[in-house]
């Protein structure tokens, strides 16, 4: 009778074993996208390192995949992990007070389920993950809104293992900030929002869907006009989409990122097929395999990586945002679906003429018939197309009058062919591979689990007279691999099992070789293990029967899948993890919280009213955002007791020597950006004992190391008391809240504060905020914002509806969109003051001197009234209320 034992070099499942291609820089691990099963099958068959997905609809930014269920993402994270994957969970959404509970369930469930790591945006659910579980992995969403080394090492005190970074930074600046000492996640390769992450209204601003909630309506790939204020279009035809980026490409770039210590490339795609994962990440795979190996790819071998790319789903590609450059090199102005890859132009087009075709069904007892045209259309190939390969044809005079067609034969380059279509097509119109069908079909295979890959192992047979007879399985991506051979992300140490069976008589007959037992014990068939090496020691003259060697090989096999998999498993894992809070749980400790930050928060508040002059706060203050000094003195005449001026205003009216109304405070309302070119800029406006807004925690950080009172801006999402919390212990001493809020969400958070929280009533909400300058699409950029004279203009996008959206562009090359109506929610003060929300604010960024003073005195009236006892008069004629009695998805 045998036994087995199984045995780690280390304990705990390992972090990712990244190969080096230089001494210090490891190359990134490859992370791919999964939005289910099929797509998650095709990644691990591809060469990823690491996956991550969904578990359940309720809490991650892509909520319409078709993600994974309990039993699905156990199968899921069993494969991964025997394969040397890794299995990332994304809880990258605002979450809801009520909802707290669940996520946190969620988290528990996932986590004893399998899952590696999590992918978390909200401040709150952070906070309670590091407090309930410290043994869990965490890492920062780019919807957190991350983007520089102070942000980044904010974010390592509280316990984060990795921060992915927002997609808009340059090689430089991940280089500064992976000096950190934090494990620095990237998007590589795929899809690009316009706007910042994290940061975007647009999409709930026009409906119930929110980016922050996992159900983006992708507004920026529609149509818009670029118009000047007079309402004349401004933008060349045919640039009809100016918020659509290319999709990003840094196949060409990956030694640079890694050199810079970039610890992981994502690649974005969790709404995609397995066939578009399945490509990108084969792609990537044999790109890092290659830097890894020190490896300079062939000509065709490069060729075919980057054909690999072309033929999936792309907008066509750009790396811009690598060289600190966001210029209309990397917008697709032209069209937001699929370019695929040029192949050809239309040679000559035939008319087959037409003929009625029986559509399926009778009407009235006679049959139906529908006219079909028919037409052969030539095509000379200036590149490769595949049997089965979808092509598309678009006429050069009017590119909506496209079609697509099938390529009925493999054909090379320089070869015309013949396709049947529904309609002749002009000469000269370009041809596209939209959907390569070797790519379908290599995907559909992988998508199966016919492709799994196999995880590759050290094998020693132990053959000596007398002892058992054994065999030793060991890792081989852990120390001692081949740095040359693909490892994937599995552990740093090596997993090893000892199996041992019949004890080792002398041969009866023939003796066994050293060949004998290579060949029979490296038959590891329908196991996950492929040997690389087998090393034997066999005294001379050993005899013993196959069957026996066979069966003491596959226990060592599955004694080795135990190994790996015991680490992550729930027996293992259940015992250190306690059960997830209970809504009354997590309340009782926020408040213990909330008590001890609250002491602190006053006495800073009280110091900074003492710093600025003011008087006794009221028990409510109007507010407003102001772009100038002159916009600021008619609002304070109006009856504004609390200013906030933008970074931009400040220093122009500081350098320009205008003064800013005495009497009332000044707050500086921090960017809702602050990378390291920033710096210069901002910080010197945080000072110590005064108020400022702050738009990101790199801001809050440094508000907080100089001890000035930090009030959140609303980009800064708040929607659970748990994130309120936990904004206070870091330093906010005020919130304002967001305008994703319902009227009864503001009220709750607002009697849970312990700071002052502010809500924006009126003025126009911002939707976005871009790195890349919206006014670029007029095709008129002189590259020095300083004198740009578009930027003085007051420029809008025309939607489909005819609905203007404001757009302004700063003096750093930034845009920002605005909503196409403004809000009012001044009727609401009388339940905003009785629930604590004690500065009401007018944002009137947009306006005149004279337009704000009309909102502040609207605000300021509405004030008045409800400490009155009276109600506020109604929403002004063509304004809205926004989400207040309306929700967020």
């Amino acid at each position: 009778m045998s036994n087995g034992q199984f045995e780690r070099s280390q304990p705990g499942h390992g972090q990712p074993g990244h190969r080096r291609f230089r001494d210090t820089h490891p190359v990134p691990e490859l992370l791919a996208p999964a939005g289910g099963p099929a797509p998650f099958n095709a990644a691990l068959a591809a060469g990823a390192d690491a996956i991550y997905c969904g578990l359940g609809n309720d809490f991650n930014a892509r909520r319409g995949a078709d993600n994974f269920d309990d039993e699905t993402f156990a199968e899921a994270c069993r494969a991964a992990h025997l394969a040397g994957a890794r299995v990332y969970v994304t809880e990258n959404v605002v979450i809801r007070t009520e909802e707290m509970p669940a996520a946190l369930a969620l988290v528990r469930r996932a986590w004893l389920l399998g899952a590696d790591a999590f992918i978390i945006q909200d401040w709150g659910l952070l906070a309670e993950v590091r407090r309930l579980w410290p043994q869990i992995e965490c890492h920062v969403s780019t919807q957190a809104n991350v983007h520089d080394a102070r942000g980044v090492a904010w974010c390592r005190e509280l316990g984060v293992d990795r921060v992915t970074l927002s997609r808009e930074l340059s090689v430089a600046e991940i280089a500064r900030i992976a000096e950190e000492g934090v494990e620095l996640e990237s998007f590589g390769h795929g899809a690009l929002c316009f706007c910042y992450s994290g940061v975007c209204m647009m999409s709930s601003l026009s409906g119930a869907r929110s980016a922050n909630r996992g159900l983006c309506a992708q507004p920026c790939r529609l149509t818009y006009e670029l118009v000047d204020e007079t309402g004349e279009r401004i933008a060349p035809a045919g640039w009809d989409r100016p918020l659509c980026p290319r999709d990003y490409c840094t196949i060409d770039d990956l030694a640079r990122l890694a050199e810079a210590g970039l610890g992981s490339l994502k690649v974005e795609g969790r709404m995609k097929a397995p066939d578009y994962v399945h490509s990108v990440v084969s792609a990537y795979r044999g790109a890092l395999d290659d830097l890894a190996a020190r490896h300079v790819p062939s000509a065709r071998e490069d060729e075919a990586r980057h054909e690999l790319l072309r033929r999936a789903f792309n907008r066509d590609f750009t790396n811009s945002y690598l060289d600190h450059r966001s210029d209309n090199d990397m917008m697709s102005y032209e069209r937001s679906n699929n370019r695929g890859e040029l192949v050809g132009s239309v040679l000559a087009s035939r008319d087959l003429g037409s003929s009625k075709v029986r559509r399926g069904g009778r009407s009235g007892g006679r049959d139906r018939f529908r006219t079909v045209t028919r037409a052969e259309v030539d095509i000379r190939l200036e590149r490769h197309v595949g049997r089965g390969d979808l092509l598309e044809i678009r006429p050069v005079a009017d590119p909506s009058q496209f079609l697509t067609v099938h390529a009925q034969d493999d054909a090379a380059a320089g070869d015309v062919i013949t396709c049947m279509a529904s309609r002749p097509m002009e000469p000269g119109s370009p041809v596209r591979v939209i959907r390569s069908q070797r790519a379908m079909d290599a995907g559909a295979r992988a998508a199966k689990g016919e492709e799994a890959p196999k995880r590759k192992v050290r094998v020693r047979v132990i053959a000596r007279l007398g002892e058992p007879f054994a065999v030793e399985l060991e890792t081989a991506d852990g120390p001692g691999s081949d740095a040359s051979a693909r490892a994937a992300a599995g552990t740093e140490s090596a997993v090893s099992a000892r199996a041992e069976g019949f004890v080792v008589e002398p041969a009866r007959t023939k003796a066994v070789s050293k060949d004998d037992l290579v060949e029979h014990v490296g038959r590891m068939g329908q196991t996950p293990f492929e040997p690389v090496s087998i090393e034997v020691e066999l005294d001379e003259g050993c005899g013993m029967g196959f069957s026996a060697v066979h069966k003491v090989r596959a226990e060592a096999c599955a004694l080795l899948e135990q190994a790996i998999l015991a680490p992550t498993s729930a027996e293992a894992r259940g015992a250190s993890i306690a059960e997830a809070p209970t809504a009354a749980e997590l309340a009782a400790a926020n408040a213990a919280t909330r008590e001890r930050v609250a002491s602190v928060s006053s006495a800073d508040t009280a110091r900074a009213d003492a710093r600025i002059a003011v008087d006794d706060a009221p028990v409510a203050e109007v507010c407003a955002l102001v772009p100038s000094v002159e916009v600021a003195k008619a609002a304070v005449a109006a009856g504004a007791t609390r200013l906030y001026a933008t970074a931009d205003a400040i220093i122009e009216a500081r350098d320009g020597g205008e003064s800013w109304p005495a009497g009332v405070p000044l707050v500086p309302w921090l960017d809702e950006v602050c990378r390291e070119c920033d710096h210069d800029r901002l910080d010197p406006l945080v000072e110590a004992g005064l108020p400022c807004a702050v738009g990101n925690v790199s801001e809050l950080a440094l508000s907080a190391s100089r001890g000035a009172v930090a009030e959140v801006r609303p980009c800064v999402p708040v929607h659970n008391e748990s994130c309120l919390v936990a904004l206070e212990r870091a330093g906010a001493r005020g919130v304002w809240l967001s305008p994703e809020l319902t009227l009864d969400e503001v009220c709750a958070l607002a009697e849970q504060a312990s700071v002052p929280v502010g809500l924006v009533v009126s003025g126009r909400t911002r939707a976005m905020t871009s790195e890349h300058c919206v006014l670029q699409a007029a095709d008129r950029c002189v590259h020095d914002c300083a004198t740009c004279g578009l930027r003085q203009e007051h420029c809008s996008l025309r939607d489909r509806s005819g609905a203007l959206l404001p757009v302004r562009t700063d003096a750093q090359g930034r845009s920002r969109i605005y909503s196409a109506y403004p809000l009012d929610a001044t009727p609401q003060a009388g339940e905003l003051l009785a629930a604590g929300v004690t500065r009401l604010m007018a944002d009137c960024t947009l306006l005149s001197a004279d337009e704000a003073s009309l909102a502040v005195e609207r605000v300021a009236r509405a004030v008045e009234a409800a400490r009155e006892g009276r109600r506020p008069a109604g929403r002004a004629q063509g304004a809205t209320s926004g989400h207040l009695f309306m929700g967020i998805a």
